[in-house]
């Protein structure tokens, strides 16, 4: 008997706490939906056209400009520990600056044939990111996800330099290995300009990145520059390829004060015939010795060696076709945007 009412006590205390909380949920809904017309029924409050007009004016990338009080910060493809507030040059009369420069860099890339295929991408990319209040080299931007996806891990650079591999032929060299010592010359330019670099001022690594340029050899500096000064791998990117574009320039008056008009019209005879088995095995051979000598270099040499490998080998034409044409195209695209983000101008202008 007992135990039957304790059954029927735990019952009817089991429905009351049901009700109750029933009656709860029941009541902070109908509050919500108090809450909910209230705010439905709040009346709009209309603006003049001139108050349109400003709250319009605000959110313009004109108004950020003239505006240095906005409290925009700095984007960077690292994320929010590389960021900054801005500096009152840098977000308005730098960014004209840089708008500027863009804009010569699209006129020699156009009108002068500098190297656009790389030029071009890279003054792109540079307007994109002086673009206020866009973020675009931001970590979530269009620039800096690029940036973080193939330029920040060197990953780029190294399928260009692939795509170069499968483009090269060795044969010239192999047929005459003299000329060899031709490519020593890079190294005069490439000390040269270190020398010159730490005359001016720079610190040694940032002089060793800005060096790579004497060689006239854009894909390396862009990866050495990513790797000892970041924040110059847009001057350093620009410089490298205006001058490579600048050679066909530079190099006519030297070539005729060091040479006579006899030398000049000396014609260069046919070589040997070069043996495909040569051109198999001179890729394989030089990653060998890179990895011996110099095994830091094997990511770059490893890349070039492997694209000059597949073209020689002549049974993967499909694979090396696509790494001379569409690969080095696309990657060149994405590279030249990647690059351009580092034009800001608090990253380029830096006083």
């Amino acid at each position: 008997m007992k135990i039957r009412q304790i059954f029927i006590s735990l019952l009817f205390a089991l429905v009351a706490v049901s009700s109750f909380s029933m009656a709860t949920e029941e009541a902070q809904s109908h509050h919500e939906s108090n809450s909910e017309q209230s705010v439905e029924k709040k009346p709009y409050e209309s603006k003049s056209v001139s108050q349109l007009a400003g709250s319009f004016l605000e959110t313009t990338g004109l108004y950020a400009i003239f505006n240095t009080d906005d409290g925009e910060t700095t984007s960077d493809p690292a994320g929010a520990s590389k960021e900054r507030p801005m500096g009152a040059f840098e977000s308005s009369l730098g960014r004209v600056i840089m708008i500027l420069i863009v804009f010569l860099l699209f006129y020699l890339a156009i009108a002068k044939g500098f190297e656009p295929l790389l030029l071009l991408p890279i003054a792109f990319g540079g307007l994109l990111a002086n673009i206020p209040l866009a973020h675009m080299a931001g970590p979530e931007g269009m620039l800096g996800v690029i940036y973080n996806m193939g330029i920040a891990n060197e990953f780029f650079p190294l399928l260009i330099f692939m795509g170069v591999g499968a483009m090269t032929d060795f044969g010239p060299l192999l047929a005459n290995p003299k000329t060899a010592l031709l490519g020593g010359a890079a190294q005069f330019g490439i000390f040269g300009s270190l020398v010159g670099a730490v005359m001016l001022g720079f610190d040694l690594q940032s002089a060793s990145a800005i060096s790579i340029i004497g060689g006239a050899d854009g894909p390396t500096s862009i990866f050495i520059a990513n790797r000892l000064a970041p924040d110059m791998l847009g001057a350093i990117a620009v410089a490298a390829y205006s001058y490579m574009a600048l050679v066909p320039v530079i190099q006519p008056p030297i070539m005729r004060a060091l040479t006579t008009k006899e030398e000049r019209r000396i014609q260069m005879g046919v070589q040997r015939k070069v043996h495909k088995l040569e051109k198999l095995f001179f890729p394989i051979v030089v990653l060998m010795l890179s990895i011996l000598i110099l095994p830091e270099s094997t990511p770059l040499i490893g890349a070039f060696a492997f694209g000059n490998f597949a073209k020689e080998s002549a049974v993967i034409d499909r694979l090396s076709d696509t790494m001379q044409n569409s690969l080095i195209n696309i990657v060149t695209i994405f590279l030249g945007l990647g690059v351009g983000s580092k034009l800001a101008a608090d990253k380029f202008l830096v006083l």
